[in-house]
């Protein structure tokens, strides 16, 4: 009699410690299978909200970053942005010869791997071939940005050297390349890019930097996409600015190449942020001049 209890008490023990492990697999079953449900549908709208890759919503951000540039004080009358094209990877679009807070999709141009214009009216920028040369060289750049920001003017002109000192320009090398335009077009120059020679010597003296100084006249700088170029060019302006007031007060502390590689990495990821934000701005500011 003993054994048969203790036989009967086993099996029900047994029962159900087997109920509860179905339930505990059924349960980890569909919790999983809700899990990858709820996956799907965010990649889905994730999808849904991120633009196609196309060349028409390249224009479109074009014409946008024009503005945000403008609006940003990186760009004035002049300086100019680019972007590569989907289509032909070895053409580009930019906007002919206009102010940038005035460019409209009617004004993007698009241009050869020569800086020839091969759809569109109207002139082209002189200095287009400081982006022609870049996308020759240089076939990870998707858009450049030239500036003549005065705060980094100084930078190309002196002996002391543009480095990374503030966390959102972690993108620049430990010393940025500066371009002097007499060792392609000699003493008697413009100071402007105005031939593909002198845009390959640029394009040479930024190697794989992201951002080139060009003596006595600005910047070029470039991105893996638009967003990444107007954001690098836009730090590149506060970083100078920054750097700057520290040397007035001091010999500045800037970022070691691990921490600036660190910082870009955590930067990049979150570029959206800011762009959205000048996108804002900057369609808020032409809503006000109409």
């Amino acid at each position: 009699m003993f054994e048969k209890r203790v036989f009967g008490h086993n099996y029900r023990f047994l029962r159900i410690a087997a109920t509860c492990l179905l339930a505990v697999l059924v349960s980890s079953t569909l919790a999983a299978a809700q899990e990858r449900a709820s996956q799907s549908q965010r990649q889905t709208a994730a999808s849904a909200q991120t633009p196609a890759d196309t060349d028409e919503q390249r224009i479109a951000d074009l014409v946008t970053a024009n503005h945000i540039l403008f609006d940003l004080g990186v760009l004035d009358g002049f300086g100019h942005v680019s972007v590569r094209s989907v289509k032909n990877p070895a053409h580009f679009f930019m906007s002919l010869s206009k102010a940038p807070g005035m460019v409209t999709k009617e004004d993007i141009l698009e241009l050869d791997e020569n800086g020839e214009v091969v759809r569109g009216q109207g002139r082209p920028a002189l200095e287009r071939f400081i982006h022609s040369e870049i996308y020759r060289l240089r076939p990870d750049v998707q858009a450049v940005v030239h500036s003549h920001s005065q705060a980094v003017i100084p930078f190309g002109a002196t002996k002391v050297g543009l480095k990374p000192i503030v966390h959102t320009a972690g993108f620049l090398p430990p010393v940025t390349p500066v371009f002097e335009i007499r060792t392609v077009a000699g003493e008697e120059n413009s100071m402007l890019v105005i031939t593909r020679q002198i845009g390959l010597g640029l394009a040479r003296a930024l190697g794989s930097a992201p951002v080139v100084l060009m003596r006595g006249h600005g910047d070029a700088v470039v991105g893996a996409n638009l967003h990444d170029a107007v954001y690098r060019a836009y730090y590149t302006q506060v970083n100078a600015q920054v750097q700057a007031e520290a040397l007035r007060l001091g010999e500045p502390v800037y970022l070691n190449p691990t921490e600036a590689a660190k910082v870009d990495a955590l930067n990049r990821a979150a570029t959206f942020k800011s762009w959205d934000l000048w996108v804002a701005h900057a369609n808020a500011d032409a809503a006000c001049r109409k």
